[in-house]
């Protein structure tokens, strides 16, 4: 059996989980599309030195603070500037697209980039009902989803003789598919397809623990995975004090509180973490915070000591690390000091 993962282990005894980036492409206030984009590439450039396994980016369309909405294409341009990381989709919204499309363009970046190359799926539109329309999608697309796995997946195959539709570039390739999601659906499809879990926990966490049994109770080895392969998302800030990095979490609290209030807006500069008490009105703090439940924010030791029980609690073999901090040198700096208290070691060995 072959196994087409694409997972590392990269603590520094090897013991520990891998650690990943899911990024966002933000736009922050005073910027644009293209620097974002461009910004996304350095971390990645960086996140390879600093020894992080993958670089994934996620698909959103008509969110103003988001730059990754042509994912394929963006993802060639973060791995024309890498050479060891693996880069995907955090994920690719399949009910979007046609599976056909989807092998050819993933098939086109593993034949460029071999070996290197994720493809996340996921059953959600990644926006809202209008601009689904505007996408020319019907709004039950997402009720094919598990027949749209198994079409895509065929496409990446070696193509049958007389076969009439044939993804190119694309078949036989076999580029490694992962499952993403935040209900029990996803934890049952994974584990019945054989592919690896991705666990949205980064915002949607009330079904972590059931989806995460579910998945590891029924899973079916198949040639991609002969055993069950957990990852789940979360949210870090890291810095040189518990209170500065407080400080720089209150951008992605804005962030979900104008999701709340339907006023998507560009990423906003953070505030000081007490301001956040007079922006909140009755019942939008416990809800955000529930939605950000998975949030280690602090100086290395606190985040290290949390992330450290929540791998124990739940057993994860991938953390997949989201980031919305406003500032870029603080963000490259959190990444980077989350790297040295988890003792990631550089693909060089330094």
């Amino acid at each position: 059996m072959t196994e087409n993962t694409g997972a590392t282990k990269t603590g520094a005894s090897g013991a520990g989980p891998a650690l990943s980036v899911l990024d966002h492409a933000s736009i922050v206030e005073g910027s644009t599309p293209g620097e974002a984009l461009r910004d996304a590439r350095e971390l990645a450039q960086n996140l390879e030195r600093w020894g992080y396994t993958r670089f994934w980016l996620s698909e959103h369309h008509n969110m103003r603070a988001i730059a990754s909405a042509a994912t394929s294409v963006s993802l060639g341009f973060i791995a024309e500037g890498t050479s060891t990381i693996r880069v995907g989709s955090g994920g690719v919204m399949l009910p979007n697209h046609s599976p056909l499309v989807i092998a050819e363009q993933f098939g086109t970046l593993e034949s460029l980039y071999p070996g290197r190359v994720d493809l996340g799926l996921g059953r959600a539109p990644g926006t809202d009902p209008r601009t689904m329309r505007a996408m020319r999608r019907d709004h039950s697309a997402s009720s094919t989803f598990p027949q749209d796995v198994q079409e895509l997946r065929s496409l990446f195959e070696p193509a049958s003789p007389g076969q009439p539709v044939r993804a190119v570039p694309g078949e036989g390739l076999r580029v490694p598919l992962w499952i993403l999601g935040s209900s029990l659906f996803g934890a049952q499809l994974a584990a019945h397809l054989g592919l690896p879990y991705a666990f949205a926990s980064h915002f949607a966490p009330s079904a972590l623990y059931d989806a995460l049994a579910a998945y590891r109770e029924d899973f079916t080895p198949s040639e991609q995975a002969s055993k069950p392969y957990a990852m789940a998302g979360i949210n870090v800030v890291v810095a040189d004090t518990d209170e500065e990095a407080k400080d720089l979490f209150t951008s992605q609290q804005q962030a979900f509180l104008g999701i709340m209030r339907n006023a998507r807006g560009l990423l906003q500069p953070p505030v000081r973490s007490s301001a956040m008490d007079t922006m909140w009105r009755p019942g939008e703090k416990e809800q955000t915070s529930a939605m950000l439940r998975y949030s280690f924010v602090g100086s290395q030791e606190t985040v290290r000591s949390r992330i450290d029980q929540f791998v124990a609690d739940t057993g994860v073999d991938e953390l997949m690390i989201s980031s919305m901090i406003y500032d870029k040198t603080a963000r490259f700096r959190s990444y980077e000091l989350l790297a040295d208290a988890c003792g990631l070691a550089a693909p060089d060995g330094s």
